[in-house]
C-alpha cells in the first residue's frame, strides 16, 4: 500500500470537523480540493474511508484506522517541533475543563512530568459538569474542555461557530450489576434486566446511553435515583438498587466490591474529545502543547488497568 502521507491531514481534518466543508475551512483550501485528495487516498488504500450522511461525514473502520495513523504522525511531528524549539521557553497559563474520570486518569498524574518538561507552562484544571464547562469555554474563561459523548448519538451534536473538536479516546461502555443478580452473564438481554436503571446527571453521556437503550429495546424499565459520581453509582449498584452503564476509564483503579462489570453487545462506546476555539494558531502555543500532552497521555494509558469481568 503506497500512501502519500500528506493526504492523511485531509482525512484527519474530516474526522475532527465532521465534514468536507468544515475540513476545507479548517485547512484553508476548497471543498473540491478536499474531496479530490480524499478520493486519491481511498484509491491508494483500496478502501472507502468516509461515508457521507445528512448530518456530516462519518469515518468507516478503515478510515478510523488511517486517522489513528495520521494522529500518530502528527503527534511525532509535534514532539520533534517542541524539542527543536526548546520546551523550557514555552510559557503561559492553560485552563482546561473536564470531567472526573479523564482528569483523574489522564491529566492529574502527568502534571509533575509536564511541569518538569515545561517549567514556565502552568496547567490549571477546572472540574465541573458539561453545561458549566461549555459556558466557561464560550466566555473564554477556559482554553479547552474535555467532553464525553455517547458515540452512537455523537453525530446529533452541533458545535458553536468557530469551535473545533479533536478526538482523544474511544472506550467501551460497561454494564454494572449487583453481584449474583443475573443467573448467567452470557448473552445478557438488556430488554429483560431484572433491575431498574440508575439515573445519571442529565448532561452526562451515560444518560444518552440509557435513553438510547430504553428506546432501542422497547423496554419500559424504571429509572431510579440520580447520581453524578461513579463511586455513588457503584455503591447504589452494590446495594442492589439498580444497574448502571459506566465507561471503562471511570472504573480504572476503583474498587468494585459487590458488583459485576460486564461487556455486553449493544452498549457502544464513549467518545472523549477536546473542544476549543481558534485551532488555526501555530502548534507551538501553550494550549496546543497541552493538547498534545493529553494525546500522548491517552496513547500511553494502559487499558489493561481496567479489569472488568466479562460475560463472554
Amino acid at each position: 500500500m503506497d500512501i502519500d502521507p500528506r493526504r492523511l491531514r485531509i482525512l484527519l481534518a474530516i474526522a475532527r470537523t465532521g465534514g468536507v466543508l468544515a475540513a476545507a475551512d479548517e485547512l484553508g483550501i476548497t471543498p473540491s480540493a478536499v474531496s479530490q485528495q480524499l478520493n486519491k487516498l481511498e484509491g491508494e488504500t483500496g478502501h472507502a474511508l468516509v461515508v457521507r450522511t445528512p448530518r456530516g461525514s462519518v469515518l468507516t473502520p478503515a478510515g478510523l484506522a488511517m486517522a489513528e495513523a495520521a494522529e500518530e504522525i502528527e503527534r511525532a511531528l509535534s514532539v520533534a517541533r517542541a524539542r527543536m524549539e526548546g520546551g523550557a521557553e514555552l510559557a503561559g497559563v492553560v485552563r482546561v475543563g473536564g470531567f472526573t474520570s479523564f482528569l483523574r486518569a489522564m491529566v492529574i498524574p502527568r502534571l509533575p512530568e509536564w511541569r518538569a518538561l515545561y517549567p514556565q507552562l502552568q496547567v490549571r484544571i477546572v472540574e465541573d459538569d458539561l453545561p458549566a464547562l461549555m459556558r466557561l469555554l464560550r466566555q473564554r474563561e477556559l482554553d479547552a474542555v474535555v467532553v464525553e459523548l455517547d458515540s452512537a448519538t455523537a453525530a446529533q451534536r452541533q458545535l458553536p461557530a468557530g469551535m473545533s473538536e479533536e478526538p482523544l479516546l474511544d472506550e467501551p461502555w460497561k454494564l454494572v450489576v449487583p453481584s449474583g443478580v443475573l443467573l448467567t452473564t452470557e448473552n445478557v438481554d438488556l430488554a429483560r434486566l431484572p433491575l431498574p436503571w440508575l439515573g445519571v446527571e442529565p448532561s452526562a453521556a451515560n444518560a444518552s446511553v440509557v435513553g438510547r437503550l430504553r428506546q432501542s429495546t422497547g423496554a419500559q424499565v424504571e429509572i431510579v435515583h440520580q447520581y453524578y459520581d461513579t463511586l455513588t453509582a457503584l455503591a447504589l449498584v452494590a446495594a442492589g438498587e439498580g444497574a448502571a452503564v459506566i465507561p471503562a476509564l471511570a472504573l480504572s483503579g476503583v474498587a468494585q466490591d459487590g458488583v459485576e462489570v460486564l461487556d455486553v453487545p449493544g452498549l457502544g462506546t464513549r467518545r472523549i474529545v477536546l473542544r476549543r476555539f481558534d485551532r488555526r494558531r501555530p502548534l507551538s502555543t501553550p494550549v496546543d502543547t497541552v493538547a498534545r500532552l493529553m494525546r500522548e497521555s491517552v496513547a500511553a494509558f494502559d487499558a489493561l488497568d481496567v479489569a472488568p469481568r466479562s460475560g463472554s
